[in-house]
């Protein structure tokens, strides 16, 4: 008996490989044979700031740099503080509400915790 994995999605035990793919025949759900054998997907991220500091959910920041806003001729300026953080996946990993400017996502290497 093969040792293939089991279905991420559905939990399947009755998984093929197909080529460089692995495939769950009750479900449909197609995955990449190397990303099974890379690192486990629930490490934890961590986000530092611009001086290396960990950030987390709720945390007061300032903002090292003048940063224009695309798409409007607004500029957050340098030493605007930012309460309450929420950290987010993606390019932008901070999101975040900025006084007189409204919702926003920023990147952490602009940022200095408080």
């Amino acid at each position: 008996m093969s040792s293939l994995p089991a279905c991420p999605k559905c939990q399947s035990a009755y998984t093929y490989e197909d080529g460089t793919q692995w495939v769950c025949p009750e479900c449909g759900h197609e995955w990449s044979a190397q990303a099974s054998d890379a690192a486990p997907a629930d490490e934890v991220r961590v986000i530092k700031d611009a001086v290396g500091n960990v950030l987390q959910d709720g945390d007061t920041v300032t903002v090292i740099k003048d940063l224009k806003i695309k798409g409007s001729s607004l500029v957050v300026k340098v030493g605007t503080k930012v309460k309450n953080i929420r950290l987010a996946d993606g390019d932008h990993d901070i999101d975040c509400k900025i006084d007189g400017i409204g919702a926003m996502g920023l990147k952490s290497e602009f940022v200095k915790k408080l």
